[in-house]
């Protein structure tokens, strides 16, 4: 594979000791996450226990730090290396376009559910802050007043009381996150957000979404993913803030489009993708759909549809009812 722009980075002298071979780490971080290792400090230790990282890091065993920030400062060429692959696997006839599924999957964000807080309530956090500093700054006047008439007009007196600033700093935190729901509300239409709207203090860009069965509920991303039938190779993927898999659709096909320079005839979703406009737009890219448009439980025993031509006067659901 060409790494000449991970390779670039090290064609000059650097002081200190010398880097461990690029490639060596390539090929490290890229065996773990196929076998399901995206912890640094995992693949660490399975460099010191596992012979397969053994072999591939040539008994080379960095630590958890070089790894990560190893990852950080290559990212961009990492994410290429995708396509790279990608492109690896139709030269080798692994990819044939004939059949793509299209799937979602919540991945747990970085952060807790309970690190976040809704509009209306930071309205009313925000209230009841501004009134405990307003009350700490006129004791704080008080302790001042009276301890210049003790100790003289020369005592320094700059720092915060811990109690104030802590509020402050959570205050601070609450003004930021209104303002940014509000600036997302008005880039909607809206005048102001919706009292349930959410934000994360740990990770902005997270939602509260549900598990699967949809039994609990974590702060989370959507993962999408596009698979050719042919031999399960992922062609397209995505991630997205948006708790529902609707309007997805034509972007997964189009990117699969975009990295393998071919459109597929089928693409087959489960009933979160569907919409009559994404079957429509699918139809106009001349990419056959099976998306339902009903949602069934597992084991439900789906009636048997009328045989025959499909009358035109059908609705896109009724039509995609028939067809499937």
């Amino acid at each position: 594979m060409n790494l000449k722009e991970i390779l670039s980075r090290y064609e000059e002298e650097e002081r200190g000791y010398p880097p461990y071979h690029p490639v060596m780490m390539v090929k490290v971080l890229v065996y773990a996450y196929c076998v399901g290792v995206p912890s640094s400090r995992r693949i660490e230790k399975r460099l010191h226990e596992d012979i397969a990282f053994r072999v591939l890091a040539a008994n080379n065993t960095p630590d958890f730090r070089t790894i990560s920030d190893f990852r950080k400062e290559h990212l961009v060429a990492l994410g290429d290396l995708f396509l790279k692959v990608l492109e690896l696997c139709r030269q080798a006839g692994l990819v044939k376009l004939g059949h793509v599924s299209l799937d979602g999957t919540k991945v747990k964000a970085n952060a807790s559910k309970h690190k976040a807080m809704s509009y209306g309530k930071m309205k009313e956090k925000r209230a009841r802050l501004e009134a405990e500093v307003e009350e700490l700054l006129k004791r704080a006047q008080e302790v001042d007043e009276e301890e210049e008439w003790r100790y003289g007009k020369d005592r320094r007196g700059d720092e915060l009381p811990v109690e104030l600033a802590f509020r402050e700093s959570r205050l601070k935190k609450i003004r930021e996150a209104q303002e940014a729901l509000e600036a997302e509300a008005q880039a909607q239409g809206k005048e102001v957000p919706e009292d349930k709207a959410q934000r994360n203090f740990t990770d902005p860009d997270s939602r509260i979404m549900p598990g699967p069965g949809g039994k609990e509920f974590s702060q989370s991303y959507n993962c999408q993913a596009a698979v050719d039938s042919a031999h399960q190779v992922i062609v397209a993927a995505d991630v997205t803030n948006q708790l529902s898999d609707q309007g997805w659709a034509l972007p997964l096909v189009q990117q699969t489009e975009n990295n393998t320079g071919t459109l597929p005839r089928e693409a087959s979703a489960d009933a979160g993708y569907y919409s009559a406009q994404a079957v429509a737009e699918l139809y106009a890219l001349g990419v056959d759909p099976f998306i339902p448009p009903d949602k069934t439980r597992h084991g439900t025993v789906i009636p048997s549809a009328p045989r025959g031509r499909i009358p035109r006067h059908l609705s896109p659901a009724d039509r995609m009812r028939r067809k499937l």
